[in-house]
């Protein structure tokens, strides 16, 4: 495993961003014996590192050379945006724009003339755009964000590209499923939301790390984390209840 996969797994351990407990639910309804808080990294020490983390993967994977703008959804995203940005340039010498939409268009101020969907207004005709966030679930605040670029692209009347997007952590899980009376069913798969986007967009998602990494990883490296509210190295029990999750409903 790469080391900054390596870094970014003891991270989230560390910080506690990663934990593992009883009786946890996701948005969805779903139970999942462990969770990721991204909200974590929430020290200038810890930003500069998650910057790091996605500098990382997109330096890996060759994407920083068909970069100009970082751009990241509010409001997480706006964070993880600038991060990248400045870790870009402080560790690799590859200094890019950052930006970050807005929840409702500005009028006023430097926007008095033309109403702008992005607080900086980077967008340049022939622009690359790679878009970062924090996790993947339904992917609808991606859509959102791709109609907002495609909206400012037009009133300005400029071409651009999308390179893709780049998310923190991958869970390898697929979306709920409901009853017609709207309450979950528990044990059964959906869609592969991220495949799905793709098929439908025709953007590829990188994650900086999958879930089963990190979990594949602390647990051979007998690292500490948060379990229970104590933090101690994963055990047999622990691993399999995590095995036995993705089993159910991983992608």
């Amino acid at each position: 495993m790469e080391p900054y996969k390596q870094e970014f797994a003891i991270t989230l351990a560390r910080t506690g961003a990663l934990f593992f407990d009883d009786n946890l639910i996701l948005k969805d309804g779903r139970p999942t014996p462990y969770f990721v808080n991204m909200a974590m990294f929430r020290t200038g020490k810890l930003a500069e590192k998650l910057g790091s983390f996605y500098a990382g993967m997109m330096v890996s994977l060759g994407l920083d050379a068909r970069t100009d703008i970082i751009l990241g959804p509010s409001y997480k995203g706006s964070s993880i945006a600038l991060a990248t940005a400045i870790a870009l340039w402080q560790k690799h010498g590859k200094d890019v724009l950052f930006d970050y939409d807005r929840k409702e268009a500005k009028t006023h101020g430097e926007a008095s003339s033309r109403k702008s969907l992005l607080v900086n207004r980077t967008l340049f005709d022939g622009c690359r755009i790679f878009i970062v966030d924090d996790v993947a679930t339904s992917m609808a605040t991606k859509i959102e964000l791709l109609d907002k670029i495609g909206s400012e692209a037009t009133s300005l009347g400029i071409n651009y590209e999308i390179v893709g997007i780049g998310i923190g952590v991958d869970r390898e899980q697929t979306t709920a499923v409901y009853d017609r009376n709207g309450k979950v069913k528990l044990g059964v798969k959906g869609k592969n939301a991220i495949k799905d986007f793709e098929a439908k967009t025709g953007v590829k998602v990188f994650p900086v790390i999958r879930i089963s990494e990190i979990v594949a990883f602390l647990y051979q490296e007998k690292i500490p984390v948060m379990i229970k509210g104590e933090r101690i190295p994963m055990d047999d029990d622990i691993k399999r209840r995590f095995d036995d999750y993705l089993n159910t409903y991983g992608a």
